[in-house]
């Protein structure tokens, strides 16, 4: 991931594109990249966790953080990145969906007739559960 980053920083796109899966390579746009690499500020890569790739893997997972500023606007890029081994190296083979949780909810449900919390004293649904 180090190297990847370090890459944008540098403009190194034909280490952008041979660190990319075979998967990943089939969708990889020079320009695209170059126009962002170019058009970016780059303010630090934090490694925020790793699973799995070691030696003895075949793949691992990077979570991490990036800071860049585009057109003047402070941002943070957080992904769980997927790495595989192709030939014996390490590619990026892509972005790892979060996991889906479940939300549950503390307090009971706000009926529409009821009493809105906010202590207008009007009902809920003429109130902050008014649609529009």
């Amino acid at each position: 991931m180090r190297s990847r980053y370090s890459a944008y920083v540098r403009h190194a796109y034909d280490h952008l594109e041979q660190s990319l899966s075979a998967e990943q390579r089939a969708d990889f746009s020079l320009d695209s990249t170059r126009q962002w690499a170019e058009n970016s500020e780059w303010l630090g890569l934090k490694i925020l966790r790793t699973e799995q790739g070691g030696e003895d893997d075949s793949e691992g997972l990077v979570e991490f953080s990036a800071r860049f500023r585009v057109d003047g606007k402070e941002q943070t890029h957080i992904e769980t990145a997927g790495f595989i081994r192709e030939e014996s190296r390490w590619v990026y083979a892509g972005q790892v969906p979060a996991p889906v949780q479940t939300v549950r909810r503390e307090a009971p449900k706000i009926g529409r007739n009821d009493p809105c919390p906010c202590g207008s004293g009007r009902k809920f649904k003429k109130c902050c559960g008014a649609a529009g």
